[in-house]
């Protein structure tokens, strides 16, 4: 999801029957009620810190086309879609480059609470010298970087979440003893980036440490996420390479000291369904071939680059030379190859990669023939689930949720309803012990 005027797939506005009131809190309650209906595991919302304006150093571009131009505070929108389910978890970016740790404890224990324990934190570095400028900040910090001040980022955040331990409130009316003070610890926290005294505000969340989300696909990010995600958020571009991805990264996981069954991986793919394969496919035709401009594909290229494309045509070749020129490319230009294959590529093409429908695995044709596919996905180890993203709003999720759903609770592949009370459960993971009160357990860490 994104707190925006588009979804993922930037020319999803353009669509004629796409909602427009993504100014209205009842817009994401109806996207979430959607949602809950399916029995989706949560409503996870991704994020960024500032107007794409990297190229020609402006954001007339993503202003014009409508590439992101608008992000919402997730606060906000999570708390309306919250009050408008009961089961539905919700899922935040928030940044360790940008905010502070204490910040970011007690915004999402608030929300872990007001909600009943559905609160997920998708853990983002921030990409980009356009974020870094409305923090007052002349440029971004480098890649190695961004991770060690995670690293300590989360680190303390989780320990602020244990601050309460878990029996710590005792609120005895007749004593007047409100909280037991023995059992609600300060961090005195003191790292190379981070201060923090502590304790939390905020009593231990119901989850005890909320869900990780974490997207890195760098070799740091892997790491990063192998220590510290419970789920992995990827882009693999093919079923072979997203195969490999599960294979490495699970042992990556169990190479920190916890269970790959602790860790969720989970490709993000967008599912195109007609009530015929006739149908799908012209829908198909229409989202891959008439709804992005191209200016806006180069205006989010050059956001995820950090690199101004404004000098360029869309017809330039990519080149080695352009390769080793711009931080951050060869791994998108080597993606896209795998999933087109070899050869020449332009930069219209790995433009258009970033912003319409190669960025995932697409599954288009029926209910049934979408079943088809993911199920052959699950079933050969290329995931464990699926981030299904939206080529609109709210139609997309109606689609899937009308003719897919029922189709994959007819093979006992999706819950029919749900069986926990917090996210946590829905997800199958354990609860952890606070770092307080227990020894650091061997596949979730605290």
């Amino acid at each position: 999801m994104q707190a925006s005027n588009v979804s993922v797939y930037s020319g999803s506005w353009r669509y004629p029957s796409s909602a427009h009131d993504f100014l209205d809190l009842r817009y994401y309650q109806r996207i979430a009620r959607v949602l809950e209906e399916g029995t989706f595991d949560l409503m996870f919302f991704d994020d960024r810190l500032a107007m794409p304006s990297i190229y020609n150093a402006s954001p007339a571009d993503a202003v014009r086309y409508g590439a992101r131009p608008v992000k919402l505070d997730l606060t906000a929108v999570l708390g309306a879609a919250a009050a408008a389910t009961s089961h539905l978890g919700l899922g935040a970016t928030y940044s360790t480059t940008y905010y502070p740790p204490f910040h970011v404890a007690r915004t999402f224990a608030t929300l872990d609470h007001l909600s009943g324990g559905r609160a997920a934190w998708n853990v983002v570095t921030s990409v980009n010298d356009s974020e870094a400028r409305n923090f007052g900040v002349d440029q971004h910090l480098g890649h190695d970087e961004r991770y060690e001040r995670a690293e300590e980022f989360i680190d303390v955040v989780t320990r602020l979440w244990d601050s309460w331990e878990d029996d710590a409130l005792v609120m005895d009316r007749e004593s007047g003893v409100f909280a037991d003070p023995g059992k609600v610890h300060e961090l005195d926290h003191h790292g190379k980036y981070f201060h923090v005294q502590g304790p939390l505000t905020v009593p231990r969340p119901p989850q005890g440490r909320l869900p990780i989300i974490q997207a890195g696909q760098s070799g740091r990010g892997q790491q990063f996420a192998a220590r510290w995600a419970d789920l992995i958020f990827t882009a693999d571009p093919s079923q072979s390479v997203a195969a490999e991805h599960y294979r490495s990264q699970k042992e990556l996981v169990t190479a920190e000291g916890r269970s790959a069954d602790a860790v969720r991986m989970l490709p993000m793919a967008y599912a195109i369904v007609g009530e015929t394969e006739t149908i799908a496919r012209e829908k198909e035709n229409i989202f891959r071939d008439e709804l992005v401009h191209p200016m806006a594909s180069l205006t989010l290229l050059s956001e995820l680059t950090n690199h101004d494309f404004s000098g360029y045509s869309l017809d330039d070749e990519i080149t080695d030379e352009l390769i080793n020129s711009v931080s951050g490319i060869r791994g998108l230009v080597q993606g896209v190859k795998k999933h087109l294959g070899g050869g020449k590529m332009t930069l219209r093409t790995l433009a258009n990669h970033r912003a319409t429908l190669l960025q995932g695995p697409r599954f288009v044709g029926t209910g049934a023939q979408i079943a088809d596919q993911m199920q052959d996905w699950f079933e050969t180890y290329s995931c464990d689930g699926f981030v299904l993203a939206a080529t609109h709003f709210p139609g997309a999720f109606e689609d899937f949720v009308r003719l897919v759903v029922p189709e994959l609770r007819r093979r006992g592949l999706l819950r029919s309803h749900y069986t926990g009370s917090t996210l946590r459960e829905n997800l199958g993971l354990a609860r952890p012990a606070s770092s307080f009160t227990a020894p650091v357990s061997s596949d979730v860490r605290p």
